[in-house]
């Protein structure tokens, strides 16, 4: 044995034709090393994209104590009397003198805090008359001031590599005045479908054909990944078109993902093929949908084999390429998708000895979150996934559901 073979059988618990999902993770993960290299870009160009360096701030953020409120800068040994306003500060227009006894500085948010002055007292509770204030009791030191480093600091560490820069990152690197960051390159990822029975969207269908549709999931789900894509079209169920079109996906791409033809009874050819092309494991997940599927590597490209079927494409893409993509990606940060409690709104039936990706409705009634499912869950029904927002999880060992039970959930919403 070698390579990915030897990998993965020393797992603990590995068994090829009844692996459990979480084994099928691990057992990825294990065979992959994230890509190393690297570019420069703007700071508008990285969103969606995995840091490649530390960020270190050269600067404070603030860089100067300052307001967090509009009111008067203070001396909180002065509250116990009348305070004389001398002067104003605004952001950007700092109060050029400095706070004595007795004194106060009118002050707006941002404002660098006077010379002088430690407290910020808020302009609703200030009684005022002229120039004169009073400040009520109960006032506290430093209150309302937000201090010069207290967001950032120079020279402490603020990102690492590996972190997923979303809006927040990319305005946090901005606020130290930085206008390029190192980002790892994009994934580069090839896939086509398989089949004599599918038809190319604009043509006539013939007996027995279905539109392509995997290709178009696949797709969307990629792009919104980030990855970079090349998609070689539908590939008929003959050994010498499915050899050129694995080596042409190989050729530069970091990762393969093939649909149809590794199911039980397929084309004996795609097994014997794949062998030839690479080191390709043929696996039977102990999953609803999405039974069967391949791993391994053609070339120098990790080949992930989906079914056929229209759902259990986008179920066996989310549960198990997604991940492995992010982490061949680079990304370090906690990028599982959450999987959350609801309630069940009716009975749901379900064997025990496989974990089970049923398409559900997460809705809220009476203060609670409750699930139920779009109906009819065959793994041919892509209406189930269109009208779903969440997979409803049940877990290997969990037999069939009561309603009113808890169970998981884990929501399209906001996923990449």
């Amino acid at each position: 044995m070698s390579g990915i073979v030897q990998i993965v059988s020393c797992l603990d618990g590995y068994d090829p034709d009844a692996l459990h999902v979480d084994k099928a993770r691990v057992a990825m993960r294990a065979c992959m090393t994230p890509i190393a290299e690297d570019e420069k870009v703007q700071v508008r160009k990285a969103l969606g994209r995995v840091l490649a360096e530390d960020i270190v701030p050269r600067i404070n953020v603030p860089s100067h104590d300052n307001s967090a409120m509009d009111g008067y800068a203070v001396r909180i040994a002065d509250l116990d009397k009348p305070l004389t306003e001398i002067g104003s500060a605004l952001a950007g227009k700092p109060f050029g003198g400095s706070v004595g006894p007795g004194q106060c500085v009118r002050i707006m948010t941002g404002a660098v805090m006077p010379a002088g002055s430690d407290t910020v007292v808020i302009q609703e509770v200030v009684k005022r008359e002229g120039n004169r204030i009073v400040v009520p009791p109960g006032q506290k030191r430093a209150q309302n001031v937000r201090y010069a480093g207290e967001d950032l600091k120079i020279g402490v560490p603020v990102l690492a590599p590996g972190k997923f820069l979303q809006p927040a990152e990319l305005g946090l690197i901005a606020s130290l005045g930085i206008g390029e960051v190192r980002v790892k390159r994009k994934l580069r990822v090839a896939f086509f479908a398989t089949g004599d029975e599918l038809a190319s969207i604009g043509a006539t269908l013939k007996e027995g054909e279905v539109y392509d549709s995997n290709r178009y999931t696949l797709h969307g789900m990629l792009e919104r990944m980030g990855v970079e894509i090349n998609d070689l079209g539908v590939v008929r169920d003959e050994p010498a078109q499915l050899e050129r079109a694995l080596r042409q996906a190989a050729e530069g791409a970091d990762a393969v993902i093939t649909t149809g033809g590794v199911s039980v009874g397929e084309a004996d050819f795609v097994r014997a093929l794949m062998a030839k092309l690479g080191e390709v494991l043929f696996w039977k997940i102990a999953m609803r949908p999405g039974r069967p599927m391949a791993f391994g590597k053609v070339g120098d490209a990790f080949l992930f084999g989906l079914p056929g079927n229209p759902v259990a494409v986008m179920v066996t893409f989310y549960q198990f390429v997604r991940d492995a993509l992010w982490h061949l990606a680079g990304r370090n940060d906690d990028y599982a998708i959450p999987l959350l409690t609801a309630i069940a709104a009716e009975n749901l039936r379900k064997v025990p000895g496989r974990t089970e990706y049923q398409r559900g409705v997460l809705f809220k009634q009476r203060n609670e979150w409750r699930v139920r499912t779009t109906g009819q869950q065959g793994s041919g029904v892509l209406r189930s996934m269109s009208e779903a927002n969440c997979f409803i999880v049940l877990e290997h060992e969990r037999g069939s559901v009561a309603a009113g039970e808890q169970l998981g959930v884990q929501l399209f919403e906001g996923l990449t």
